[in-house]
């Protein structure tokens, strides 16, 4: 098929015409997190960059495998090659077997996508289901003559593979700048060269989890797992590779290393980075501790926060920045986000009280046009809600009588609020806890009823009173001919 859809790559860093390896087959991995603790928003990026992704493909009739990881071994305390696994340290402190936290932290972050609204994706493997492919790898990286072995532990060589390849190539880093960079790290002792990365570890005896290996009892590199599980699930190349941009280097530069060493080739043609969440212009992250988890968003448990904010806040929030544009926290840009996604639907709700003309006087259909344009470049989600709002713009003039619109094209407008404001940006209809949404219309039916007989009764100090009062609650009440509307404030 033909595609208009546009990409940046990082990989060459400019925007390239998506065409598949294999069209209409897509294959798509990404990134997922390491399971030693509850998801915080900056998990929620890039778990929210790529279901619309996901999304959208499929919605331009693609078949797309997407393959999401979970990482559950190998991964060290700041992203190193020496020190304590994450999982293994939180273990430790908690007294319990790995899996169990794996299991529980597995379980949790499921449900927190689940309350984002985030799609499941095709295949979700995890690094500890993988040992024996991740050996293999170890093996044919050695047999080409890209990694050595010492004291049990198996490490790359950056700088022979450099004379063959670029290692660099990704992040745009040279050689000659890591010596320099990596010159006065320790424990390093193993390595020929600093910035050689660990294919595996031999385990030392406070490690948990660890297997057998022609080198050692121990367990692989993080770096490691990714290559295995991309390439078992969509082949040695496939279409997409993503993942926040703190994964660039040296995660995903790491990746395409051991891919050539082992292939010849780079694993993936398109290389896409979501940006970082900031809280003051630091990024968020566990290491920094000045994160707020998914959880404490939902509740409000968090001293950061004014009060909870809902998933599909959250997922508004996230949506309304390009994914390849820092985004900074606050909690007035949490209300805001809240206001005009509360807009929007609102907006799709109204079209059904419109009673429609036998003609129309603005022209909604271009708006399709121009979402579907934002869409193919790059996924350009913040310039689709700008268009969005624009056409409630024009509802809302509908509403208010200013405006004609005829029924097949306020069809066309509901069906374009559903195709993209629910369907690829994934944003619910129902907002906040079930059965909210119903239990606000009858309290408002109750309360108008009340200031409909104050006003029949000539009562206008008591229905103004209801009216001003409701108003401060940001909720609009309107008489129209047909009696009295209401409205969440714009």
């Amino acid at each position: 098929m033909e595609s208009k859809l546009q990409i940046y790559n990082s990989l060459n860093r400019k925007k390239e015409i998506f065409e598949p390896l294999n069209p209409p087959h897509v294959g798509m991995y990404v990134c997922g997190p390491t399971v030693y603790g509850d998801a915080h928003l900056g998990h929620a990026r890039p778990a929210i960059t790529f279901d619309v992704v996901f999304r959208y493909l499929r919605h331009l009739g693609y078949k797309v495998r997407y393959v999401r990881n979970i990482t559950d071994v190998g991964h060290l305390e700041d992203d190193a090659d020496e020190g304590e696994d994450k999982i293994t340290k939180k273990a430790r402190v908690e007294q319990l077997e790995p899996m169990e936290v794996v299991k529980y932290y597995t379980d949790r972050y499921h449900q927190n996508m689940d309350q984002l609204n985030i799609l499941h994706p095709s295949i979700e493997p995890m690094a500890s289901g993988h040992i024996i492919e991740q050996i293999e790898l170890v093996k044919t990286i050695m047999n080409q003559g890209y990694a050595y072995e010492k004291d049990g532990s198996v490490y790359f060589d950056v700088e022979k593979y450099n004379k063959d390849y670029h290692y660099g190539k990704l992040s745009g880093r040279k050689l000659e700048d890591l010596y320099q960079y990596t010159r006065e790290l320790s424990g390093q002792k193993e390595k020929r060269n600093s910035f050689d990365f660990a294919l595996w570890k031999k385990a030392d005896p406070r490690h948990i989890m660890h297997w057998t290996s022609p080198w050692s009892e121990g367990f692989p590199g993080w770096h490691l797992e990714c290559s295995v599980m991309s390439s078992k699930y969509l082949g040695e190349r496939f279409d997409i590779h993503g993942g926040g941009m703190d994964l660039l280097f040296p995660h995903h530069e790491c990746e395409i290393a051991q891919s050539n060493a082992a292939t010849g080739h780079d694993p993936a043609k398109y290389w896409m980075h979501n940006n970082l969440i900031t809280v003051n212009g630091q990024k968020m992250g566990k290491s920094l501790k000045n994160f707020i988890t998914l959880n404490e968003f939902f509740s409000g448990e968090h001293e950061s926060l004014d009060r909870a904010y809902s998933p599909m806040t959250i997922r508004f929030f996230i949506l309304q920045a390009h994914y390849r544009s820092t985004l900074d926290f606050s909690n007035d840009a949490l209300a805001a986000a809240e206001k005009g996604m509360n807009k929007l639907v609102d907006t799709y709700r109204v079209i059904d009280e419109i009673k429609p003309s036998d003609s129309s006087s603005v022209d909604v259909k271009r708006f399709e046009a121009l979402c579907r344009n934002a869409m193919d470049d790059d996924f350009n989600t913040p310039v689709v809600l700008a268009h969005l709002f624009d056409l409630s713009r024009v509802i809302n003039q509908v509403y208010a009588g200013k405006e004609k619109l005829s029924a097949n094209d306020l069809k066309f407008a509901k069906d374009l609020y559903s195709t993209y404001l629910f369907d690829l940006l994934g944003i619910r209809k129902e907002e906040n806890k079930t059965g909210d949404t119903a239990l606000l219309n009858g309290l408002m039916e109750t309360i108008l009823k009340i200031r409909q007989e104050a006003k029949k009764n000539k009562d206008y100090t008591t229905a103004d009173y209801i009216r001003d009062e409701l108003n401060k609650l940001n909720i609009i009440v309107k008489d129209t001919p047909d009696g009295a509307k209401w409205e969440i404030g714009r």
